[in-house]
């Protein structure tokens, strides 16, 4: 089978590594800013993975879903993640709320479903809660973009 991804494309993570590590900087200041208001774990790695379905990262999807796993995400939340809207008991209200404002983030979509999904999302986030989100979201989706357009390839771990 031949690959999609070209062996002639730039890592810009080792071609501009300052820059990478500056990112890197970023992820750890929302992860501690997230324990500070009180997201766990389970909840960021689920918008994690999220964003990385939405964006198509099959790099960052494999680092997410077992990072989500061991966070403590079911195996069924993870199947189902697609479809969360339509699963209302798999997820708790904090869950839905961070998982509808992950997509909002990422997708960008008009400003009337922007205001909706946000207002709902604030019935159940507080202000530092929702700016973490915010802040989580726009992370991950750049390191979606720094894995897809350095075609980082996802590498077959034997035993699973």
């Amino acid at each position: 089978m031949q690959s999609l991804v070209s062996h002639d494309r730039v890592w810009i993570d080792k071609q501009t590594p300052e820059v990478f590590h500056a990112l890197n900087s970023v992820a750890a200041a929302v992860r501690t800013a997230a324990a500070a208001v009180d997201l766990g774990r389970a909840v960021m790695e689920l918008v994690n993975v999220r964003v990385s379905q939405l964006n198509g990262c099959a790099y960052c999807l494999d680092i997410h879903v077992r990072a989500a796993g061991e966070a403590g995400v079911s195996a069924q939340q993870l199947a189902v993640l697609d479809a969360w809207q339509r699963s209302p008991h798999l997820y708790s209200e904090q869950e839905r709320a961070a998982l509808r404002i992950a997509e909002t983030v990422t997708a960008l979509p008009d400003e009337h479903r922007v205001e909706r999904e946000y207002a709902a999302a604030r019935q159940h986030l507080s202000d530092d809660q929702m700016s973490v989100l915010i802040w989580a979201a726009t992370t991950i989706g750049a390191f979606n973009r720094v894995s897809i357009m350095s075609g980082h390839p996802v590498r077959v771990r034997k035993g699973n």
